[in-house]
């Protein structure tokens, strides 16, 4: 049974519904509920002076979109772009932002029981943006809180880039 909202379990992890989306070898989730959709990979005006994980910017219907390359935010290694590369354009708060990652897979409903909580290694990712992993099958999911990855202080310099 797919669920509207997503929910915050006793041990902190979320529930709910995730779109589920790869970078590099590695199969990743986030809260469905933030995406606003599903774009190819298309050319982006580059920005100066900006980290090289933001592509630059798109113009999205009349809107001025910033473009992370989540591959080169977490140090995922050489960045191919190719016919599976998508933009994943989220709605959080008051922002509208894009995010590159190497292919999208589907939308997953996880229930608490399959969620396990991040364990505390170091990682390339920093884990306090981990929400969780998710398993299903024989599938593993690195559950990212990406309300939290893009408000982070590193990427303040995205609302100075849509502005």
């Amino acid at each position: 049974m797919a669920t509207e909202t997503s929910v915050v379990n006793t041990t902190g992890t979320a529930s709910g519904e995730f779109l589920t989306f790869t970078l590099g070898a590695e199969e990743y989730g986030m809260d469905i509920l933030k995406v606003q959709e599903i774009r190819g990979y298309d050319a982006v005006t580059a920005i100066a002076n900006t980290p090289p994980f933001i592509k630059g910017v798109i113009n999205l219907r009349g809107i001025i979109v910033p473009i992370v390359d989540l591959r080169i935010k977490f140090n995922l290694g050489k960045v191919d772009y190719d016919q599976f590369t998508v933009v994943i354009i989220l709605n959080l708060g008051t922002r509208v932002v894009g995010v590159v990652v190497d292919s999208v897979s589907d939308v997953l409903t996880l229930t608490p029981e399959q969620i396990k909580a991040a364990p505390s290694l170091s990682t390339s990712l920093d884990t306090r943006y981990i929400m969780g992993l998710g398993t299903i099958d024989q599938r593993m999911l690195i559950l990212v809180d990406i309300e939290k990855l893009m408000g982070s202080k590193d990427m303040e310099l995205m609302d100075t880039v849509a502005a």
